[in-house]
């Protein structure tokens, strides 16, 4: 759940602050005044972002740790057995050492009387917004053992988009790291010795030459600080991305990547219909799962928009229109969505929509290595090009000097 700071008074007249783990400000403010608080102010705590080197190249628990851990959530919640039991058997047998220390202390928070929900919270880089909310969810309704089935189909259809997207881009991906790694051979072993024997005749070299012979002089001569280069590089664009104004450009710019921002538009589509679906179908309100899946669609670009259709419902506009002021549905999900708001079953119709979407991106994937063929093979056929004038121009040049001088 999210975290509330809050600015009140109590019975007696006093200013009390503090912060509390509530499923929406609304939430926050009911239990404000439960404990005999007049809450003036609620808002989101605002978490601040470091950026040492470990948050820069770290990564959260993976998709298949997390998958595991519902799994047997569910079968142990199904069983009977006690939570704290659960949490505790479960944190030993945990594969890696951050989901250990997160269960452990889940598991001492629990003995403290937290309920479940918060002491996941406390483990962001384990436990997603959605996935805490749902658990939520779970404990108040009783229906625990049915959060962490939903959760678990849930992450296991995620598992699958992101194996289709990897095993789609496994090719590509080859082919530029051969292209790169035969650039670096050709300039420090190659192209120097055709340097020496150009250099020997003074002949007056083409530009594919010049251009061959300086890369290479680049890459002997300054090799160590064009590494300290890209290691700057890739530390300097990994900080820029863990901003949030990066973060967000760099989601923008990912949507329109060729031949492959469709295919990311679209899953990430297919996450947040699926999300939805699963929020309102556990009872969620609908303008607190807009909230939950804005964070669950990984992607700050449409986060925002998603905000967006969480104001323009709290405003008293319909689901419809929301949606299609957002510019990011296309005109069938939003023949779909209208349905479900006559019909009362927008979660259903949400839940036909992500296979709709997730449908696309399966066809989009086994076609990708088509569409990106062309592009690998024009970005051979120029370097193949430049190295071809390269190289034998000046090698032509030497001949007929040679012609010439008999």
């Amino acid at each position: 759940m999210p975290v509330y700071q809050y600015r009140g008074r109590s019975g007696q007249g006093q200013a009390v602050t503090g912060q509390l783990d509530a499923a929406s400000e609304s939430a926050a403010a009911d239990m404000l005044l439960s404990r005999g608080i007049i809450p003036l102010e609620v808002k989101a705590a605002k978490v601040a972002k470091s950026f040492s080197l470990t948050q820069l190249f770290g990564s959260k628990v993976g998709l298949d740790e997390l998958q595991i851990f519902t799994r047997q959530m569910y079968s142990l919640t199904r069983s009977g057995i006690p939570i704290l039991r659960a949490i505790a058997g479960l944190s030993e047998t945990a594969h890696s050492q951050r989901m250990k220390d997160a269960l452990n202390d889940i598991s001492e928070q629990l003995t403290a009387g937290r309920p479940l929900s918060s002491a996941m919270n406390q483990h962001p880089d384990v436990f997603d917004s959605l996935f805490v909310s749902m658990v939520h969810v779970g404990e108040n309704t009783g229906k625990l053992e049915d959060a962490f089935i939903q959760l678990s189909g849930y992450i296991e259809r995620e598992q699958e988009t992101r194996r289709r997207i990897k095993a789609a881009m496994r090719y590509p991906i080859f082919v530029l790291i051969a292209i790169g790694l035969a650039m670096v051979i050709l300039n420090i072993m190659v192209i120097p010795k055709f340097a020496e024997m150009f250099s020997r005749f003074g002949a007056d070299l083409p530009w594919a030459t010049k251009v061959l012979i300086g890369t290479s002089n680049l890459f002997v001569n300054y090799w160590p600080l064009m590494l300290v280069m890209l290691l700057g590089a890739i530390i300097g664009i990994r900080y820029w991305h863990h901003t949030e104004k990066g973060e967000k450009q760099w989601d923008k710019w990912k949507l329109h990547i060729p031949a492959v921002g469709s295919i990311i538009e679209r899953s990430t589509l297919a996450r947040y219909c699926r999300s939805f679906s699963m929020m309102l179908s556990a009872g969620v309100p609908m303008t607190q799962a807009l909230s939950l899946v804005a964070d669950a669609v990984d992607n700050a670009y449409m986060h925002d928009k998603i905000v967006g259709m969480r104001r323009g419902i709290e405003s008293g506009e319909s689901m419809l229109r929301v949606s299609n002021q957002s510019k990011l549905f296309t005109p069938l999900v939003l023949q779909m969505v209208a349905v479900g708001e006559e019909t009362g079953q927008i979660d259903q119709l949400l839940n036909d929509a992500a296979d709709f979407y997730e449908g696309e991106v399966d066809y989009d994937l086994k076609n990708l290595t088509a569409k990106l063929e062309p592009i690998l093979i024009g970005i051979v056929a120029v370097i193949v090009l430049i190295l071809a004038l390269g190289i034998y121009l000046p090698m032509w040049d030497m001949l007929n000097v040679v012609k010439g001088g008999k």
